[in-house]
């Protein structure tokens, strides 16, 4: 299935010059939604995932449903103050600042493979950041999935040395 054709450009979104990658209507299309979880769950069906962490708010929507489908665990990565527990945390760069992500300090267990997925990769930061945090916990970094890479901006750069997969990819 092309992915790829179904996904909506629009322009000057968020702010002049930047083309914005709409994935509502992949979403809101069951076949190509379903398509897109299947081909990100064949792609680490031999790798022996234990859990998958999805950051807010999109990488819950992938996250979510592909742990479903793979019949492992989901822990949700959030932005501080959002999760009830103690947290441990991970700051990233932007390119207007920086910004941390945090998970429960139980969510993953010493040694658990994990499976960091996303709806787009981009810089690179918050992906980044989500691998420190897993391996902060004593987890392993079994892969790094998502719907789109914006191969321009060098995200996958920031993620040398880590299997990382996208179904999608804009030049």
């Amino acid at each position: 299935m092309n992915l790829k054709s179904i996904i909506r450009d629009i322009p000057d979104f968020p702010k002049p010059g930047i083309v914005f990658k709409d994935i509502t209507p992949l979403l809101s299309d069951h076949t190509a939604f379903r398509s897109a979880i299947q081909d990100m769950s064949s792609h680490f069906a031999d790798s022996s995932i234990d859990l998958i962490v999805g950051a807010e708010a999109r990488g819950f929507i992938f996250g979510s449903v592909l742990a479903y489908e793979m019949g492992v665990g989901f822990v949700p990565a959030r932005k501080p103050g959002k999760l009830p527990h103690r947290t441990a945390n991970a700051t990233y760069e932007l390119e207007y600042g920086t910004d941390s992500l945090e998970i429960h300090e139980d969510a993953i267990e010493r040694g658990q493979r994990v499976l960091i997925v996303d709806d787009v990769l981009a810089t690179g930061g918050t992906a980044g950041a989500k691998t420190r945090l897993i391996e902060k916990l004593g987890g392993q970094v079994a892969g790094v999935a998502f719907l789109i890479e914006l191969t321009f901006l060098g995200g996958r750069d920031k993620l040398e040395g880590y299997n990382v997969f996208s179904l999608i990819s804009y030049e």
